[in-house]
């Protein structure tokens, strides 16, 4: 076997219940309808809000921001690639609490001016929140047997040779 099959093969490799389906249509749906609505509603969910929330070049991040969810989004939605394509998803999640969230814990957000506290960051950042767990879930698990990456993925007895 190859290395590049080999790790293909660690890539799209999982054991996991086929009810890992359910994790998968939600994260997938979360990220590709949220990068489609920062085309659609680029004042309010695009460069937009980048600019309110503070963020450099948003004309730049927020469409980028944008095809990343919908590119990685559809992955996970079919199961292919799934553990790669979390990876960037993370990162987003990651960037979103830490740059638009966590000001909020602060009372410092340019999207909350009036000021805000413990409440209002568990509220806002919730979905922030699900996203990132689902998506560490899915990069330890793998997208479960009722995906793309199960079906590219050796049988059992073939990866233990």
């Amino acid at each position: 076997m190859t290395t590049t099959s080999s790790m293909l093969n660690r890539l799209v490799s999982t054991s996991a219940p086929g009810a890992v389906v359910l994790v998968r249509l939600y994260v997938g749906a979360v990220f590709l309808f949220e990068g489609i609505l920062k085309f659609l509603e680029p004042g309010r969910l695009g460069p937009g809000r980048f600019e309110k929330a503070g963020i450099p070049a948003p004309g730049f991040f927020a469409p980028l921001d944008g095809v990343f969810e919908i590119g990685c989004g559809a992955l996970i939605l079919v199961g292919l690639l799934t553990r790669l394509a979390v990876v960037p998803m993370i990162v987003d999640m990651l960037g979103a609490l830490l740059i638009t969230k966590l000001p909020i814990l602060w009372g410092a957000s340019p999207l909350f001016p009036d000021g805000a506290g413990w409440w209002d960051f568990v509220h806002e950042s919730r979905t922030d929140l699900a996203q990132l767990c689902g998506s560490l879930f899915l990069l330890l698990v793998g997208a479960g047997s009722f995906s793309l990456d199960a079906k590219l993925s050796p049988p059992a007895d073939a990866r233990s040779r």
